[in-house]
């Protein structure tokens, strides 16, 4: 009879074999419910230490596991920078470390892949806030387990060679849309750069979806959905305000991508002396991020977890390093709707 391992007791519980080694060694990072099923299950199994000398614990194997965060820009924004708290303390507990391997917000030709991704020092990727497709071709290449939180729209999942976890986005924006719509507004615009990020681009079709639910024609006279640059991004707003200013076309209300967005929106009605709509205008966002002040607790908009976001990535990265055959998933985080009054001016 062949003798019982610590990796036969983590395939019979479903775990790594990371999560046994510290239950035998008494290391933190394992929950009370779990340590005693892990001490019950060796039980079961007839588990004996002789089995399975120290030299092959994972201290070695396990300790030095390292995923790559390939990160545009993570500064940018508290957003990122939650998340990516998050995954680190996840990480930690699998006892693996997280390396930043920084990218340039667009490709350009004297740009090469950093050497560290293929020297085999690294087991796995999360790849957060790149939006260049050219860029992210080439990480897909990558023979690296991996895992992608949103893509281009140019990009079929298929074509990533790895999992994508994606915001949900068509539902949200339609239920935000049809709250406005309930109040009696029926001229909205949407503002989101759709050639940017496919959930920028999910978000508008629930826009456009649930306008032509309601019989309601969509003016993309008062919709802004071109590409916008990431260091213009408030001149090229502006500009296009102005324009519906100047026209006094100004729509009831705006249906933005991003809480980023709304935030610039409301600037732009303060530094203007507000809009030429009596009764104020309406503006909703997503992300419910509490970094823009200005708009933060006043707008209707999808609240996401970013703590449990950066938690499910690292997890989804884990499972991937560990079942690296297993079929690439597609997976859809759906963000909390909070309704608020929403009217800025």
């Amino acid at each position: 009879m062949n003798k019982i391992t610590m990796q036969d007791i983590a395939d019979a519980l479903g775990i790594s074999r990371v999560t046994v080694w510290k239950v035998f060694k008494n290391q933190s990072g394992v929950s009370a419910s779990l340590r005693e099923s892990v001490l019950q299950k060796a039980k079961e199994l007839g588990y004996s230490k002789i089995s399975l000398p120290d030299s092959l614990a994972p201290a070695a194997e396990e300790s030095e596991k390292t995923v790559s965060l390939i990160i545009s820009r993570p500064d940018s924004s508290t957003f990122w920078t939650n998340i990516i708290h998050s995954m680190a303390q996840e990480f930690s507990c699998h006892n693996m470390n997280m390396m930043y391997t920084y990218m340039p917000s667009a490709y350009t030709e004297d740009f090469t892949m950093p050497s560290i991704l293929s020297s085999g020092s690294i087991q796995g990727a999360v790849i957060l806030n790149v939006y260049d497709e050219k860029l992210i071709r080439m990480v897909s290449e990558l023979s690296l387990p991996k895992v992608f939180l949103d893509t281009v729209p140019g990009l079929d999942a298929r074509m990533l060679h790895g999992d994508l976890l994606l915001l949900e986005g068509r539902h949200s924006i339609y239920q935000i849309t049809e709250s406005v719509l309930a109040r009696g507004l029926t001229h909205l615009g949407f503002i989101g750069d759709i050639h940017y990020a496919r959930t920028n681009l999910d978000r508008y079709k629930g826009f456009c979806q649930c306008m032509e639910a309601h019989h309601l024609e969509i003016d993309q006279k008062v919709c802004f959905t071109q590409s916008i640059g990431i260091f213009s991004y408030y001149q090229m707003l502006c500009d296009f305000l102005d324009s519906l200013n100047s026209l006094h076309a100004m729509p009831q209300g705006f249906i933005c991508a991003s809480d980023y967005i709304a935030h610039f929106l409301q600037r732009y009605f303060t530094e203007h002396g507000g809009c030429h709509q009596a009764e104020g205008i309406l503006v909703t966002g997503y992300d419910g991020s509490r970094e823009y002040s200005n708009v933060d607790g006043m707008i209707t908009t999808a609240d996401v977890k970013t703590g449990l976001l950066g938690k499910r990535l690292s997890m989804q990265a884990v499972y991937r390093m560990e079942h690296a055959d297993a079929p690439y998933e597609v997976t859809y985080i759906h963000p909390e709707i909070i309704y608020r009054d929403s009217v800025l001016y």
